[in-house]
């Protein structure tokens, strides 16, 4: 059976991205979080590969967005891909990731915060 355009749902680019992130997430992020928390060196590439990625998408003067960390990130994988990379498929080596790696993970680390409230300051 066929359902005509306008009765089935497709998905929003909001869909797209939460989507996305969560396939990256599961790929990238959740070992690699676990990683930067026991190797500081890790931990301090991915905060400064996230600060590069905060600048390209004007973090600083907008909030970033789930939208915003899928599309710089499958923009970034497909550049990556043009020259030859290509994703790991044995479990990652932390200590030996390469650039694209740390800025995969540096996406998850971004996207991790977006749900934390940022601090506010006290009441006076």
């Amino acid at each position: 059976m066929r359902v005509s355009s306008n009765q089935g749902t497709s998905p929003t680019a909001v869909d797209w991205a939460r989507s996305s992130l969560v396939t990256l997430a599961n790929a990238v992020g959740l070992d690699g979080l676990a990683a930067a928390t026991v190797r500081p060196g890790l931990l301090a590439a991915v905060d400064q590969h996230a600060a590069a990625v905060r600048d390209s998408l004007h973090g600083d003067r907008r909030p970033l967005t789930a939208a915003a960390l899928a599309g710089y990130a499958d923009g970034m994988c497909a550049a990556a891909e043009e020259y030859g990379w290509r994703p790991a498929d044995a479990p990652i080596d932390w200590v030996e990731a390469d650039w694209v790696m740390l800025r995969l993970l540096a996406i998850c680390a971004l996207t991790a915060a977006l749900d934390t409230p940022s601090p506010q300051p006290p009441p006076l």
